[in-house]
């Protein structure tokens, strides 16, 4: 993410806002990454999670929708995110 002042960001704060993870398939990447987002957002539902597997299965890409109110928490979130370990790509 850029250093924008928040002033100038395109996103209006508090809102609810889409992230999307791939990771390699395994049986706790959701459960993970869940635990990961209500470190961000406590009132995250976990069956608002949204899975698609790769053609082969590999992979699996993952939405959250997740609420934040400012940018700094958003910020915070893909760090957090993109430095798991299960996490290949973050958007």
């Amino acid at each position: 993410m850029t250093d924008t002042p928040e002033r100038e960001s395109l996103i209006t704060y508090p809102c609810d806002f889409p992230i999307k993870v791939m990771g390699r398939a395994h049986e706790d990447l959701i459960g993970t990454l869940v635990e990961v987002v209500r470190g961000f957002d406590p009132g995250f539902d976990p069956a608002s999670v949204q899975a698609r597997p790769s053609s082969r299965g590999t992979y699996v890409g993952l939405t959250f929708t997740v609420h934040v109110d400012s940018r700094e928490q958003l910020d915070a979130l893909y760090r957090a995110l993109h430095g798991h370990h299960m996490v290949s790509i973050v958007l």
